[in-house]
């Protein structure tokens, strides 16, 4: 079998399982195992695959068959021209997620400096794609799990990206109140719980810690916000990715909280994704 035809087989077995995007990730699946480029992938089309091969990109299919992302079973994923490590302890960063990043870098003055906090780190991709793209921010970041936040650390080193991390619940990871941020930034969990079980099954195979956000999606979310102002400078930013459907709820809370100037920020897909205020005390 060659590359052509070991992509076209498994194409075909993707699209038999209902997956959305069968050719390109069962090229992606190949380039991993012959450890190559997809680009190069697909100009070697009449390549011989050995047997060997063969059987490990058959295997990934299986797994992609049964609702394993291809992020997870090639173990990265790219994030604004950065390559992520991922595994089942962490989201798999979203091109959704870089409208939250395409908005900090908004509101953050162009080469100035100033201490960002960002929430929720997960892979750490917001929290180094931000110290990638201004390197004279001071970025923090946190999670509550240890195991996110070891591949957070692992990305950032690889990367070359220095970033303070922390563990632990919100800003109780922060190591005292005397550390007033210019921003703060977070994708929550935010998905409410009666949701998680209609969302796609690669989805639901994520960590449902990083997913669910309570019986209404806003458990989290609203405890950032209420914590907001003692962690930020007057006129500072609060900036949250968010499910569509709850931006008014947000809205309110941020506004009795008092944030002013409250934008909302569309996706790709054109859904108000991210939302966020300027706070003044």
């Amino acid at each position: 079998m060659n590359v052509r035809e070991a992509i076209a087989q498994g194409s075909a077995d993707l699209k038999f399982a209902d997956i959305q995007s069968p050719g390109l990730d069962a090229s992606l699946l190949l380039a991993f195992v012959l450890k190559t480029s997809r680009t190069s992938l697909i100009a070697s089309g009449t390549k011989k695959v050995s047997e060997d091969d063969c059987a490990a990109f058959c295997e990934l299919i299986e797994r992609r068959c049964n609702g394993e992302c291809v992020a997870y079973l090639t173990g990265k994923k790219e994030f604004r021209g950065l390559e992520f490590e991922v595994n089942k302890s962490v989201l798999v960063p979203r091109p959704d997620t870089e409208t939250l990043v395409e908005a900090a870098l908004e509101l953050l003055p162009a080469a100035s400096s100033g201490a960002v906090l960002d929430l929720c780190t997960g892979t750490g991709a917001v929290a180094v794609s931000l110290k990638n793209e201004r390197p004279e921010l001071e970025v923090w970041a946190a999670d509550i799990s240890i195991e996110a936040l070891e591949t957070a650390k692992r990305n950032a080193k690889r990367l070359g990206k220095d970033v303070r991390f922390h563990n632990g619940d919100l800003y109780a990871a922060l190591p005292s109140l005397n550390n007033p941020f210019n921003m703060i930034v977070s994708n929550p969990p935010y998905i409410p719980t009666r949701e998680i079980q209609s969302l796609a099954a690669e989805v639901q195979n994520e960590p449902r810690i990083a997913l669910d956000g309570g019986d209404s999606g806003l458990d989290i979310i609203e405890r950032i916000i209420d914590g907001a102002p003692d962690h930020l400078l007057n006129g500072g930013y609060l900036l949250l990715e968010i499910h569509p459907p709850l931006v008014q709820e947000i809205k309110v809370l941020l506004e009795k909280k008092g944030f002013k100037d409250i934008q909302l920020y569309k996706d790709l897909s054109g859904l108000q994704r991210v939302i966020g205020g300027r706070y003044e005390n």
